[in-house]
């Protein structure tokens, strides 16, 4: 299925992404960002905060945005 991810780290563009279906925010945040870093980001699909467990949908927009900006005091 096609989403569209946002990723706010400083990696250029929005783009549509193909995820298998029934893939989790935390599946699809280990697969972008790695294991390990989920207290560091905001992540938010469709504008809301999202839990872990929570299963993407086609069309859906996923936000992961870092806590704190590099470089900012």
């Amino acid at each position: 299925m096609k989403i569209l991810l946002i990723n706010n780290d400083g990696a250029g563009f929005a783009n549509y992404v193909e995820v298998a279906d029934n893939t989790t925010v935390s599946e699809l945040f280990d697969q972008r960002v790695g294991s390990g870093k989920e207290h560091n980001y905001l992540i938010r699909v469709n504008r809301l905060p999202s839990a872990a467990d929570q299963q993407l949908c086609e069309g859906d927009r996923i936000s992961i945005t870092p806590n704190k900006i590099e470089g900012a005091a």
